[in-house]
């Protein structure tokens, strides 16, 4: 494990991350979701893609990684656009799980891999919309103090600067961002996803022209079972754009 130090627009961050196969010549970075840490994502690909260089990256506020603010999605890649610059890495191929497909879009790279990919506004259940109601209500009455009353299971033992990070991205709409992109994706969903539904990796691959659209069995931590035939997909799709 290495740690960097990153600055972006007066604020300071110590970014952790990881290298395997250091003397290949393709790079793929690998970005984990909301609550998770890059070893998660190393348990399930480093052993596989032995062509690749892999760069595995705590996000700011996970794993190893500081954050001290409430930060926006555009800052996250922002933040991780500068520290794949300062290591000299290519965006050869990004994959990005859940929160971490978000990132990984902005990031532009030649191959978007999204994992149960985030972006996609999905209606909330009455019962969440209502906590939503009831805790604007409270806000100007100091509502903010009992804030972990409200937070989802996402923010448990979180600090107050995370929870406002994750009321930040939540509910944003990427959808022409998925439009917009014009490389190349390949998309992979558990088909028993709750967290982010299928028919938003469907939504996704409608809205990124050359995409793939693979679904798996599982649920949203889907491709720690799948990681093996995903690598295979991955390498097989990039050497065929690229011989």
């Amino acid at each position: 494990m290495a740690v960097r130090k990153i600055e972006v627009d007066s604020m300071s961050f110590d970014i952790s991350y990881d290298i395997v196969n250091k003397d290949k010549n393709v790079d793929c970075v690998i970005l984990h979701g909301w609550g998770s840490n890059k070893e998660l994502m190393k348990s399930a690909f480093s052993k596989y893609m032995p062509h690749f260089r892999h760069i595995y990256i705590d996000l700011p506020g996970f794993g190893g990684s500081s954050n001290d603010y409430s930060l926006t999605t555009k800052q996250y890649f922002t933040i991780i656009d500068k520290l794949l610059e300062s290591l000299k890495v290519r965006k050869d191929i990004v994959i990005g799980h859940s929160f971490g497909g978000k990132v990984a879009l902005l990031l532009d790279p030649k191959m978007l891999v999204l994992l149960s990919s985030a972006g996609i506004l999905v209606k909330k259940p009455l019962k969440v919309r209502m906590k939503i109601t009831l805790f604007k209500a409270l806000k100007p009455f100091g509502g903010e103090k009992f804030y972990k009353l409200f937070a989802t299971k996402d923010v448990e033992g979180m600090s107050k600067n995370m929870y406002e990070t994750l009321k930040n991205v939540v509910d944003e709409d990427f959808s022409s961002l998925f439009s917009s992109y014009g490389g190349k994706a390949l998309i992979f969903w558990g088909k028993e996803d709750r967290a982010t539904p299928l028919s938003s990796g469907r939504k996704i691959a409608s809205l990124i022209k050359e995409s793939e659209f693979v679904e798996m069995e599982g649920d949203h931590y889907f491709f720690l079972r799948n990681s093996s035939e995903i690598s295979q997909i991955i390498e097989e799709k990039y050497f065929d754009a690229h011989l």
